[in-house]
């Protein structure tokens, strides 16, 4: 009995998609390895498993096993966590807008969470100062806030209006009345509030450790989960929220889903390493390219390719200026900025009939 050609062009779709998602682990756990490995003491790939190995089994730590356990290891599974939720997002985000220009911070997420952190700073900092050992988890806690805030803003605000343009629209006006606030706070900053401004504008993992990654992975992995658990319902969306609603989704409660684990995985991120833009808009648009739009590859292919290029772009911070170290999140708009512009030339040739 001959199977359809339908189902055998199916079944290697599928087939392909594995492999790729297959090829973008291999990447991952490189990019993993070669994190912990680059830095002001260099280590071989041998001895970062040995390592590994060693404070897995139990055995007698070597002298190495310090800097890898105690100071890389928590910072490359940070960059990984924050990396993969913030491709994520975007690709959830790309597909939700039926645009692949959006990005979550296109509507206000991220800018609400500097908001948030940046007011603590400047306006809590006599609290901070007479209480130090809490500073970081109340800057973290008020970046958090912020973000959710601006999401519940965004939400109410564009929700009366029909289709996802409500949305988008209040999301930018949030955005600028964001960021015209962390204007104004660092107008009001002192010279040493602005040194602590500088890590929530810039985006930095150098305040990494094993705190920071038990407060922020369990998080992002709940938003990396449950994203693709969405993927048939955004595969239907690119239908239009007419035809959508005809397959039995939900739209209006789709967006409400979306929008809350987008704040999620983007505001657990910017509360700890500040603002580290473009992961949302690069990594998902090249997975479109090399798995497709169907978002049941892509979204797993976002976060693996998320973790990898934050990994590596936080490896090129830490070593590019050594002994110094340059904030990730002007990396990731180096790497950007150009492939935004690119993608605004490309789609006016397109509109033009070019």
């Amino acid at each position: 009995m001959s199977i359809p050609a339908s189902a055998l062009g199916t079944r290697m779709r599928r087939r392909t998609g594995r492999g790729r998602l297959a090829a973008l682990l291999v990447l991952l756990l490189a990019t993993l390895v070669a994190g912990i490995g680059c830095g002001a003491m260099w280590l071989s790939p041998g001895e970062v498993v040995g390592a590994l190995l060693r404070g897995l089994g139990g055995a007698v730590p070597e002298p190495m096993d310090g800097i890898v356990l105690g100071l890389r290891l928590p910072r490359v599974l940070l960059a990984a966590a924050v990396g993969a939720g913030l491709a994520t997002s975007g690709a959830a985000m790309q597909g939700l807008f039926r645009n692949p220009l959006v990005e979550p911070g296109l509507v206000g997420i991220s800018a609400g969470a500097a908001l948030g952190a940046i007011g603590m700073i400047v306006l809590g900092g006599a609290a901070l100062a007479a209480f130090p050992l809490l500073a970081m988890s109340g800057v973290s806690l008020a970046a958090f806030a912020g973000a959710m805030l601006a999401t519940m803003l965004v939400y109410a605000l564009g929700r009366g209006l029909s289709g996802v343009s409500g949305l988008l629209l209040a999301g930018v006006a949030i955005n600028a009345m964001a960021m015209a606030g962390v204007g104004l706070l660092t107008y009001l900053a002192d010279e040493k509030q602005l040194r602590d401004l500088s890590f929530w504008t810039l985006g930095s993992l150098s305040s990494a450790d094993w705190r920071h990654v038990r407060l922020v992975l369990p998080l992002e992995l709940v938003a990396v989960w449950l994203l693709p658990r969405r993927a048939a319902a955004l595969n239907a969306l690119l239908l239009g929220e007419a035809d959508a609603q005809l397959l039995g989704f939900a739209p209006r409660r789709l967006r409400a889903e979306l929008i809350a684990l987008v704040a999620l995985a983007t505001g657990t991120a910017v509360a700890c390493c500040g603002v580290i833009g473009f992961v949302g808009l690069l990594v998902p648009h090249v997975m479109r390219m090399l798995v497709g739009p169907d978002h049941r590859p892509l979204l797993p292919a976002s976060a693996l390719a998320g973790a990898s290029l934050l990994i590596g772009a936080d490896t090129v911070a830490r070593c590019m200026v050594a002994p110094a170290e340059l904030p990730v999140g002007i990396l990731t708009a180096l790497l950007g900025a150009p492939f935004f512009l690119w993608l605004l030339f490309r789609a006016r040739r397109q509109g033009a009939g070019l």
